[in-house]
């Protein structure tokens, strides 16, 4: 495949994304519906009316932009579809960060990646775990980030296209996904907190490690 060619990094298949969607949707309904009753209580009808969509609208909004959101990498660029398109340029970008969030009981590491060419910002789901399982972005995709931020100068670039290839030598290595550098990462993130951004220095002294 040329680098012209594009990559998915979806980390959901399209299936599970509509029934988060989906999922969206029943919770906006039922959160409207019960703030909006518990205003109507006060203002009536039109104040059950207004308060539904002042809760609603925005979460029938994000489960619209969640059904339709696919993320892809392309010369160079990852490029987020929604209602619109966001682009940042992988071998340019100036922003490189690694978050984990913690919901439901799923942890998800994601590459939080912002520059040119218009400064906007893209997350890309790397693994999402669960207990001692989960799910990882395919070996090729991660292939083709780890040499993508290979050719960036930044040195958080080149530590996480290390982190991506160690991630991919441990699969090929068979190990469990519990001794997998995304996973130690994951799971070493401290608890109560939605979305946490980890410390660059303590990620480079983790895949530092992981090379000896």
């Amino acid at each position: 495949m040329s680098e012209a060619e594009s990559v998915s990094l979806d980390l959901l298949d399209r299936r599970t994304v509509r029934t988060r969607a989906r999922n969206i949707v029943i919770a906006a309904v039922l959160v409207a519906a019960a703030f909006g009753g518990i205003v109507g209580l006060f203002a009536g009808g039109a104040g059950f009316a207004t308060a539904a969509a002042i809760v609603g609208v925005p979460l029938l909004l994000l489960a619209l932009v969640e059904s339709r959101k696919t993320l892809s990498l392309r010369d160079g660029q990852v490029i987020a579809r929604a209602l619109g398109t966001r682009v940042v340029s992988l071998k340019e970008a100036n922003r490189l960060d690694l978050f984990v969030t913690d919901l439901r009981g799923a942890r998800t590491v994601n590459l939080l990646v912002g520059g040119p060419p218009k400064g906007k910002a893209i997350s890309v789901s790397l693994a999402m775990y669960a207990g001692t399982g989960g799910r990882e972005l395919g070996i090729y995709a991660l292939r083709r980030l780890a040499d993508t931020l290979a050719a960036n100068a930044d040195t958080r670039a080149l530590v996480l296209s290390q982190l991506i290839v160690e991630q991919l030598r441990s699969e090929a290595r068979g190990d469990a996904p519990p001794q997998r550098p995304l996973y130690v990462l994951a799971s070493a993130a401290p608890q109560g907190r939605v979305a946490q951004r980890l410390n660059p220095d303590a990620v480079s002294k983790f895949v530092a490690e992981l090379g000896r």
